[in-house]
């Protein structure tokens, strides 16, 4: 028996035991892998950390990752499918003494031939001194060291530790995730809802489970007819929440409202019109792709630098996640709707492919092929074409269009923005070709 007798609970044995006081997180922590939601990056089949787990082979590992992650779940699964002895160990409330009583236990254990998982929530908490007291006993086996972190273990923990141990980074769980954890936990609160005020609840937890277990048993306690509704969700997380059908006529509603404020050079309408898409749950990278869209349809070259701003606005919404994110879009829809705006280069677009669509396919014109072998230079291939270097300005007077469409102009730049400096040089490379 361990001095601290906290072997996990066999499987079964918690739903058993009387627990209306605990957490609701405490009572919905799965039991076994089949039931852990998310982390498929590291435990999706045959990844290296499920199959060390399936296969009794588990060594210390770090687990990286933000709050209400898994991270002390997955140790006690890991506890419970390896059969080891389980010691939870908390670095907030212990010291070097507390640290030599559980190894000292830990050892013992191991001359009886069992293995002990040493789990330290907070392992960033500890200082040098107090992991390198863990060192020795890794080292020869005594314990399984799982680490659990919301720091950069690179920094946090001692190299000693970190290069007897595998990293693993924890993600923060989606929306859709989160939405599956509260519908489970819906029989065990007497709860009725729909996935629509689930999904309000997940996107406030921001990818932490526990912050969404909290809530949701807030809201089931102002649930007296056991019906979650929008005023008991908006009670427990102390913000409006505002619904609308994300694949319904509202959705295109508010999106067509925000594209054509920033078309329309209205700054606050488009911040408006985002706040209520972003207040409403609208996944955060569909509204960057439709802001990248509006940069290339609506601003296009009157602002090359539009496109830049949208692109980066995207990948600093995949890096920093709700709520810092939203800063990204905001400043993009900012920028598009003060841009100068040009649909030049779509009207082009529309206009090429109404004369692709009109129009025979005509072969490459000779001198714009390329003559890769002895025989199609024979053939004619590249005859009478200029190499543009090689003249003034690099300028020519070599028609690239079709017979058919040759003179043709497509491209017809406004006098806003870049555009306008555009169309100089056009004229210039026209007036230059003629002389």
């Amino acid at each position: 028996m361990s001095l601290f007798d906290s072997t996990p609970p066999q499987a079964g044995e918690a739903a058993r035991a009387p627990d209306k006081n605990r957490p609701l997180a405490e009572r919905m922590r799965p039991e076994s892998l089949e039931d852990y939601i998310g982390q498929e990056h590291i435990l999706g089949p045959g990844k290296p950390l499920r199959r060390q787990i399936e296969r009794d082979e588990i060594g210390s590992i770090i687990l990286w990752g933000p709050p209400g992650t898994g991270k002390t779940t997955l140790a006690r699964i890991i506890a419970r499918s390896t059969n080891c002895e389980f010691i939870p160990f908390s670095a907030v409330l212990s010291g070097i003494k507390e640290i030599k009583a559980v190894m000292a236990d830990a050892e013992r254990l191991r001359r009886l031939g069992s293995r002990t998982i040493l789990f330290i929530d907070e392992i960033h908490r500890f200082n040098k001194a107090q992991q390198d007291a863990f060192l020795p006993y890794v080292e020869r086996g005594d314990i399984i060291l799982i680490g659990a972190t919301t720091e950069n273990p690179s920094f946090e923990v001692i190299s000693a530790l970190l290069s007897r141990s595998r990293v693993y980074a924890l993600r923060g769980l989606t929306a859709p995730e989160i939405v599956t954890l509260l519908r489970r936990a819906l029989p065990v609160v007497n709860l009725r809802a729909g996935d629509d005020l689930l999904e309000q609840i997940a996107i406030y937890a921001n990818g932490d489970a526990r912050q969404a277990y909290n809530t949701l048993e807030a809201a089931a306690s102002a649930s007296p007819e056991g019906e979650l509704t929008a005023e008991t969700v908006e009670s427990a997380i102390n913000r409006k929440v505002m619904l609308y059908d994300k694949s319904g006529e509202e959705h295109y509603n508010l999106i067509s409202a925000l594209h054509k404020s920033v078309r329309s050079s209205d700054v606050d309408a488009a911040l408006y019109w985002l706040c209520r898409m972003l207040e409403a749950g609208e996944d955060r990278l569909y509204i960057a792709r439709r802001l990248i869209r509006m940069a290339i349809e609506d601003v296009s070259l009157a602002d090359p630098r539009a496109l830049e701003q949208s692109v980066a606005a995207m990948q600093a919404v995949h890096f920093l996640g709700i709520p810092e994110g939203d800063l990204a879009l905001a400043q993009a829809a900012i920028y598009l709707s003060v841009a100068p705006k040009s649909d030049a280069a779509y009207q082009a677009m529309n206009a090429i492919q109404q004369d692709v669509e009109q129009t025979i396919a005509e072969p490459v014109p000779m001198n714009l092929r390329n003559p890769v072998t002895r025989s199609m230079k024979a053939w004619g291939y590249g005859e009478g074409y200029q190499h543009a270097h090689k003249f003034e300005d690099a300028i020519v007077d070599m028609d690239c269009l079709p017979p058919s469409l040759a003179g043709r102009r497509y491209y017809r730049p406004t006098d806003r923005g870049l555009e306008k400096r555009i169309a100089e040089r056009l004229e210039e490379i026209r007036r230059l070709r003629n002389q």
